[in-house]
C-alpha cells in the first residue's frame, strides 16, 4: 500500500531559526557510494569511495535538504575526476542556496604489481582522497595519495657490523594543481604513487616470490633513508613539476625496534633556500663531498641491485649522504 497526501507536505527545513548561529558545515558523511575514477593503464577503474558532502547555512534556516546531496552526486556518479569536482561543489551550492560547499572523497586504488624477478603479478591497493572545497568565487581542489614503502635506516648500516633495521612506512602525498585555461591541471594517481615508492628503499608488493624478496630485500639495503631523506626527495621531485601549485609530504615509519613511530612532514611552503647564507650552502657544499668521498655513493650503479632504477641519483643528492649517525637511532 502507498500512503499519499493530496495536499503539499510542509517544509520544515526551511523554516526561521532564531538562535543567531550560522553553521560552518552541514551535510553526510560516511556515505559508501559507487565510483568510477581515471586509471592511466585501463582508461577508467570502478572503486567505492566513502564520501562527505556538506555546504554552510544561513543563521535564519533551520536546516538544509540532506536527500539533495545524494542527488547532485548520483547525477556525477559515472564519472568522478579532478575536472568534475567543480560542478558538483557549484551544484551542491545552487541547489542548497549557499556560498561554500565541502566534498571529499576517500577510496582504493588499485593497481596491478608485477613482482621485480618473477614477474608475478598482483593487485596492490593504494588509499586515495579528492578534497574539494568552493567558497564564493574561489574553487579549491586537493589530491592525497597514501602509498606504504619500505625503509632502511642508514644508521643502523652504517654502525652495525653487519644488517641494518628496516621497516614498513607510509608515504602521504597531497597536492594541490595548477590552472590552465580555467581547468585544473590534470595529475594522475600513479604519478604521485611512483615519486613515493622511488622516494623509499623500496616498494611493497602484494605478491613476492623468494627471489622476488631476495631482490627487494637487497634493492632496500642498498638504498637507506632516514623518515627525512623521505620527504625531502618525494619533494625535490614534486617542486620539479610545473602542474603542481601547492604540495604536501608526510611520511611515517612503524620502527622495528623502537616502541614508537618516526615521522616527517614538509611542504612546498616551507622551502627558503632563498634566504640561507652564501656561508651555510658552502657548508652544505662541502659536508655532502667530505661524505661522499668517504663512503661512495650507495647510488651509483656499481652498488646498486640489478634492475633498480629509480632515476634520482642525479636530482637527489642527500641521497648519497648517510654518514651522519644521530643518538638514539
Amino acid at each position: 500500500m502507498k500512503y499519499s497526501s493530496r495536499r503539499p507536505l510542509p517544509d520544515i527545513q526551511i523554516s526561521r531559526d532564531f538562535r543567531g548561529f550560522p553553521i560552518d558545515k552541514v551535510g553526510v558523511c560516511d556515505l559508501s557510494f559507487p565510483i568510477v575514477v581515471l586509471d592511466r593503464q585501463n582508461q577508467r577503474q570502478q572503486t567505492v569511495a566513502k564520501i562527505s558532502m556538506s555546504v554552510n547555512l544561513p543563521r535564519h534556516l533551520k536546516g538544509t535538504h540532506m536527500s539533495r546531496f545524494i542527488e547532485i552526486l548520483s547525477s556525477h556518479q559515472s564519472e568522478i575526476t579532478i575536472h568534475s569536482i567543480g560542478p558538483i561543489l557549484h551544484a551542491l551550492k545552487k541547489r542548497l542556496d549557499s556560498k561554500a560547499a565541502q566534498i571529499e572523497m576517500d577510496f582504493p586504488f588499485f593497481i596491478t604489481r608485477a613482482a621485480p624477478v618473477s614477474g608475478f603479478q598482483a593487485p596492490m591497493d593504494y588509499r586515495c582522497t579528492f578534497i574539494g572545497e568552493s567558497n564564493g568565487g574561489n574553487d579549491e581542489f586537493r589530491l592525497r595519495v597514501a602509498v606504504p614503502v619500505t625503509t632502511v635506516c642508514p644508521c643502523s648500516k652504517e654502525i652495525s657490523d653487519y644488517g641494518a633495521h628496516n621497516q614498513r612506512g607510509l608515504v602521504v602525498i597531497t597536492v594541490k594543481p595548477r590552472r590552465k585555461n580555467g581547468c585544473w591541471q590534470s595529475i594522475w594517481i600513479e604519478e604521485l604513487i611512483s615519486i613515493a615508492e622511488r622516494s623509499a628503499s623500496a616498494p611493497v608488493y602484494s605478491l613476492l616470490k623468494r627471489p622476488d624478496e631476495r631482490h627487494v630485500t637487497m634493492q632496500a639495503f642498498d638504498n637507506p633513508v632516514f623518515v627525512e631523506d623521505v620527504v625531502r626527495n618525494a619533494a625535490s621531485l614534486l617542486a620539479k613539476d610545473e602542474r603542481i601549485n601547492w604540495f604536501e609530504v608526510r611520511a611515517v615509519n612503524q620502527e622495528s625496534i623502537h616502541n614508537h613511530s618516526a615521522f616527517a612532514v614538509v611542504s612546498s611552503a616551507q622551502r627558503v633556500e632563498d634566504h640561507v647564507s652564501p656561508r651555510i650552502q658552502q657548508e652544505e657544499i662541502h659536508y655532502g663531498y667530505e661524505n661522499e668521498k668517504r663512503n661512495g655513493n650507495h647510488f651509483n650503479e656499481a652498488h646498486r641491485t640489478q634492475g633498480y632504477e629509480n632515476g634520482l641519483d642525479a636530482v637527489l643528492p642527500e641521497r648519497s649522504n648517510y654518514a651522519r649517525c644521530r643518538g638514539g637511532e
